[in-house]
């Protein structure tokens, strides 16, 4: 018999391009940490399109705004001065600190805007002629090639060679070979305070402080890519700051609009001087109806004090992930992230436990072949993490048993 999935995935094959790993599932609507397909099946979403409807899904408050908006203001470019764009920028230099912002669509193009930022800065502000990022083996920045470039992940660039030159990546934790790898013509290091696609993998706090302080020995802008770790995902409004960091530049994106497209570079006042008039754009980049939900947003985290929340239950989630591997020994191998960015990893490949999860009614990434990847919505109720753990606990007892 037919299916509605079915059809949908015909069609579907053909008239999109198949550069996607589709979950076998076609989700019709969508509401807080539930997925329905189009029979009406109900799944748990511990996945929050990857780290992105933070507020969950069809969020009321955010409806309001994109109906308001949306009969007032949708698009008019960025030749004209729009004030959900500047309340947006206030709001997030609120939790930065003092520089500008600039918007754009997605993460990818917020980390071109730093690279490009960098480069600039370097040669008009700081007068040096320095053009290298450096960035981390295990990192992920994006998928245009730039971002590829910059990305320390060899799977990631086959078949697109060869790459844009003035990219280069040195090994995770290894602060000599960072200083090795600097020389007259680093413009900047780019750092993931946790990396997501890399495993889930947390870099040390005293790692990281020493890469600013050689990055302001050296005349180098600190960036940190912060596109999947900001905005209250890691039991900090910025994971930056669980460290004191200090970066010269940021970028975030995916949680900012909960949804909508919009991605943000935010950089210090005399690094930002360097984009003048003409040196940079985003035709859609901060329009009036994006701006004022990435406004709402942000008051909502703040307001609802969403980091402290993700700490407590992070911390919650980890106890009872680690207790079923002390109680099934060999089945996990480590659990680790900070909030609600978790990797539960595995001992052995973790398709099978994936799949099983997904038949019960739970949606997770797997990463790196054997990491449950877990980026709920920040909202998400403590009985939904239970009921995953007591799945995978039933799973893994099952699979071990043979």
């Amino acid at each position: 018999m037919t299916t509605a999935y079915d059809t949908l995935k015909a069609r579907e094959q053909a008239a999109i391009c198949q550069s996607y790993g589709r979950y076998p599932l076609a989700v019709a609507r969508a509401r807080g940490s539930r997925l329905y397909d189009p029979d009406g099946r109900e799944y748990v979403d511990l996945l929050a399109g990857i780290a992105v409807t933070s507020l969950g899904h069809s969020n009321p408050e955010l409806l309001a705004v994109i109906t308001e908006e949306a009969g007032r203001l949708i698009h008019v470019s960025n030749l004209f001065t729009q004030e959900p764009q500047i309340r947006l920028a206030e709001a997030l230099l609120a939790t930065f600190g003092p520089g500008r912002a600039f918007f754009c669509n997605s993460g990818a193009e917020a980390n071109e805007a730093a690279f490009k930022l960098a480069r600039k800065a370097q040669r008009s502000v700081f007068g040096r002629e320095a053009y290298t990022i450096l960035t981390l083996e295990g990192s992920f920045h994006g998928r245009t090639l730039a971002t590829v470039a910059a990305t320390g992940q060899h799977k990631f660039k086959e078949g697109f060679e060869p790459m844009p030159a003035g990219f280069a990546s040195v090994p995770a934790g290894d602060v000599k070979a960072l200083e090795r790898a600097m020389d007259q013509s680093t413009a900047a290091v780019m750092v993931e305070i946790v990396q997501g696609e890399g495993g889930v993998k947390p870099l040390p706090g005293e790692y990281l402080s020493a890469v600013e302080k050689l990055c302001r020995e050296n005349g180098v802008l600190f960036m940190v890519d912060e596109v999947q770790t900001g905005l209250c995902r890691t039991g900090r409004f910025w994971a930056h700051q669980r460290y004191g960091l200090s970066p010269d530049v940021m970028t975030t994106a995916k949680a900012l609009a909960n949804g909508l497209p919009m991605g943000a570079m935010l950089a210090k006042e005399n690094v930002a001087a360097a984009f003048t008039p003409g040196t940079h754009a985003s035709t859609f980049g901060g329009g009036g109806l994006v701006s004022a939900v990435a406004a709402k947003v942000v008051e909502i985290m703040r307001r609802d004090r969403l980091d402290e929340r993700a700490e407590r239950l992070g911390q919650w989630a980890k106890g009872l992930f680690r207790d079923i591997g002390a109680r099934l020994p060999g089945s996990i191998e480590e659990v680790r992230g900070f909030g609600l960015m978790l990797g539960i990893v595995l001992t052995n490949p973790g398709k099978e436990v994936w799949q099983a999860l997904f038949d019960r009614g739970f949606i997770c990434n797997l990463t790196q072949d054997r990491v449950l990847r877990l980026l709920p919505a920040l909202t998400i109720d403590e009985a939904d993490l239970s009921a995953f753990a007591a799945a995978l606990e039933d799973i893994l007892r099952r699979k071990a048993k043979g």
